[in-house]
């Protein structure tokens, strides 16, 4: 399958710009099919190690070897602002993968994306997990096709030696204890009862989903419990501290993997890279999947997650085929697709379900197919055109309270002050 690097991409918008400003001549080329074949072009980030998209790409030509599907491979961390550029530029690219909510609420909202509706009543409203989020004033631009949302990990090895039931119902309270005496050292090796990745979401996402705030309300009193369970976690050594991660980059994967971390949150994409990783001999960890753990002990189970989608570009080159693609990807076949090498679908079935717990690997105990039923999924982040500006405030004052330069009360305070002044224009 060939490749377009965003460079090639850029060079074309260049082009296409340059043309434009001289003659009004047509924007970016269009990619050459081979043997009469159409083009497919779908933005992605990391193709290499990102495996769903390959096993969407080559089952869905395998289904209509009519269509060549030619990934727009960008760096994850450049995603947004590459995808950004290239619609302000006038490419033509096809398929655009939505990262998250927030780049598609401004997408949509800027008039850059085409109505799909149609697709998503094809594939059914009713079958589509967060299909809500997609939901602009009655009309959708994308659909989802992956679905993650958060758990909680936790390496059976490690709970069984140190005598510990594995980790059902629990509350924080509860969960912070655990993990206070899951942490040992031994031999000059520390083993730490939990492992906190530094995005702001471990703290702020849960707390918004469990206490059923919006983020971009300017009010932050309720993650003042959060933190405190975060930084005192830190502070008694039970799980590595912030700035060390930071600093070093440390790998979540790393950390579990190596049986350094006794449990860890963390999203449902990561199943399919520890599949993998026990597949290749390169961990022999003992894991299961447990709930994440609650605000309250009322048996019911809420998390957070972001779905991932496909839309259809405005300037797309050939918009019946992307929409082809889309209905496919979103339905049964694409479900399939990526379910069978880890990665949670957005379509939500029985035999779904079934299928997923029955990879070579997965943990088949009840406590991790329960963890896979969660009451309530609230999305990461509110779809709205405010949510980018108060992600970077939010993100910002996340890393000065993990630091320890700002105490919890005026690091919430500030963040609400700026919000409100930056944001909300209030």
């Amino acid at each position: 399958m060939k490749r377009r690097t965003f460079a090639a991409v850029a060079l074309a918008v260049t082009t296409g710009l340059g043309l434009s400003a001289c003659a009004g001549a047509a924007g970016p080329a269009e990619p050459q099919g081979q043997d009469g074949k159409t083009v497919l072009t779908v933005s992605v980030w990391n193709y290499q190690g990102t495996p769903e998209f390959k096993a969407l790409f080559d089952a869905y030509e395998a289904a209509n070897p009519n269509v060549d599907i030619q990934p727009v491979d960008i760096l994850a961390d450049d995603y947004p602002q590459k995808v950004t550029t290239m619609l302000a530029g006038g490419d033509k690219t096809d398929v655009l993968t939505m990262k998250n909510v927030i780049d598609y609420s401004r997408y949509a909202n800027n008039g850059q994306l085409q109505e799909i509706g149609d697709v998503v009543d094809s594939v059914g409203k009713d079958k589509l997990a967060t299909l809500d989020a997609f939901d602009i004033n009655g009309k959708y631009f994308a659909a989802p096709y992956r679905q993650d949302f958060w758990l909680l990990y936790y390496n059976k090895d490690l709970f069984k030696a140190a005598g510990i039931e594995d980790p059902e119902n629990l509350t924080w309270d509860e969960y912070s204890a655990l993990a206070k005496k899951l942490t040992s050292e031994a031999n000059g090796k520390k083993v730490y009862g939990t492992y906190h990745h530094i995005w702001r979401s471990v703290v702020q996402a849960i707390s918004a989903a469990q206490n059923g705030k919006d983020q971009n309300s300017g009010d932050y009193s309720y993650f003042q419990d959060q933190y405190n369970t975060a930084l005192d976690l830190q502070k008694s050594g039970a799980t590595l501290d912030y700035a060390t991660a930071k600093s070093q980059k440390t790998s979540y994967r790393t950390m579990f993997e190596s049986g350094q971390a006794a449990m860890m949150p963390m999203g449902t994409w990561y199943i399919a890279g520890i599949l993998q990783a026990k597949k290749d001999g390169k961990t022999n960890v003992n894991w299961g999947l447990a709930p994440m753990p609650q605000k309250n002990d009322d048996g019911k189970v809420t998390t957070f997650g972001s779905p991932t989608a496909f839309a259809v570009n405005k300037n797309a080159s050939h918009s019946d085929e992307a929409k082809k693609f889309i209905t496919w990807a979103a339905g049964e076949e694409g479900a399939k697709a990526i379910s069978t090498i880890g990665v949670v679908p957005a379509l939500q079935d029985d035999a779904v379900k079934d299928s997923y717990f029955k990879l070579d690997g997965m943990p088949t105990d009840d406590l991790s197919k329960k963890a896979f039923t969660p009451d309530q999924t609230a999305l990461e982040m509110p779809v709205s055109d405010k949510s980018a500006a108060t992600d970077k405030v939010l993100n910002q004052e996340h890393d000065l309270i993990m630091v320890g330069e700002k105490s919890v009360p005026d690091g919430i305070a500030s963040m609400g002050k700026r919000v409100k002044s930056e944001v909300l224009g209030q």
